[in-house]
């Protein structure tokens, strides 16, 4: 049984459905993704430990709630995953960012990894690693193995969606890797897209095809 957690808050799901029609127009969609993205990131870190510090209001002084730890780091799959990060940012502008560029190839099924760019100490951060969607998981699975051979050890992963697939094979090569997303669709066609989806996420992001 899959333990992916769905955010099913009302704002998120309408968002959602706007960015599923096609005639949305690429601002829109962008626009969206980045309202959504905010919604989404506040959930994922919903239980981020907390320590306290003193300060001084223009009261008295107190004892105030603060975050715990080094910097977060949002991790992002290139290309599409860079939409997500600018509405993750307006909520934690502190974050830190890493670039994860990875494929697999067609034929050996390796992961082919052409560009990685991270902040030091993985190890000891809470990395979310990005991606607006998880199909057949394929990248994902790569660039969480990218992060944990640089260090990483406390990973979480966001999606807009997901399709029970992508979430198996994830889980599968991933286990201690929890799974967030906006919606789990019906299935993925055979050219690996999501169904009902909304299309190729960073094509509708950039205005590519």
């Amino acid at each position: 049984m899959s333990k992916a957690t769905v955010i099913d808050h009302p704002l998120v799901q309408h968002k959602l459905t706007i960015m599923r029609k096609k005639d949305t127009s690429t601002g829109g969609f962008r626009r969206l993704l980045r309202e959504i993205s905010t919604l989404l990131c506040y959930e994922v870190t919903r239980d981020l430990k907390l320590t306290t510090e003193t300060i001084q209001t223009p009261m008295v002084e107190m004892q105030a709630p603060t975050l715990e730890g080094k910097k977060l780091v949002f991790a992002s799959i290139l290309r599409a995953g860079n939409g997500l990060l600018e509405g993750m940012l307006d909520l934690v502008p502190s974050a830190r960012v890493a670039h994860v560029g990875v494929y697999r190839d067609h034929d050996t099924l390796e992961a082919i990894e052409y560009f990685f760019k991270s902040p030091d100490l993985l190890e000891d951060r809470l990395t979310i690693v990005v991606d607006p969607m998880l199909a057949t998981g394929n990248s994902s699975i790569a660039a969480v193995d990218k992060l944990k051979e640089r260090g990483a050890k406390n990973l979480r992963f966001l999606c807009l969606l997901a399709a029970p697939e992508g979430i198996e094979n994830f889980e599968k090569a991933h286990p201690d890797v929890p799974i967030y997303t906006a919606a789990i669709d019906s299935h993925l066609n055979e050219q690996g897209y999501i169904i009902p989806g909304l299309g190729d996420a960073g094509d509708r992001i950039y205005g590519t095809k």
